[in-house]
């Protein structure tokens, strides 16, 4: 009963590792394409800003690079690297979310702090399990 149990749970941190790599993918595209919606949305500011729009890029480059890696492994060993790469970029963007803190709205700040404890969270998960077994 106990391995049943163990396979279902890492069945469900796969999963959930799959679909924040999906996510990744996804906030990396729309980044890319579209910075001054993606900044805004974000809620780092409004109008023209070409060094702002640079950044958002890069930041969508980085996470479609972080999605597409694991999402493209075809081993385990693979996917172990790239969970633990996402792990670092996770909480390091946890980290500088907090301290700058006092520079952002409230909500943007929650928002971004939010997600990438999530995220930090799922890859903490995916990294323990793949040590322990």
């Amino acid at each position: 009963m106990a391995d049943e149990k163990e396979t279902d749970d890492r069945d469900v941190l796969d999963g959930m590792m799959i679909n924040l790599s999906r996510g990744r993918v996804a906030l990396g595209l729309a980044a890319l394409a579209v910075p001054r919606v993606t900044a805004r949305v974000l809620g780092l500011g409004r109008g023209a800003d070409p060094g702002r729009d640079y950044l958002t890029r890069a930041f969508g480059a980085r996470e479609i690079v972080l999605g597409a890696g694991y999402l493209l492994s075809r081993d385990d060993s693979a996917r172990r690297l790239w969970a633990r790469a996402g792990l670092a970029v996770d909480a390091l963007d946890l980290v500088s979310g907090l301290k700058t803190r006092r520079g952002l709205p409230l909500w943007v700040t929650a928002g971004t702090t939010a997600v990438a404890g999530g995220a930090t969270a799922i890859g903490a998960a995916k990294v323990a399990r793949d040590l322990l077994d």
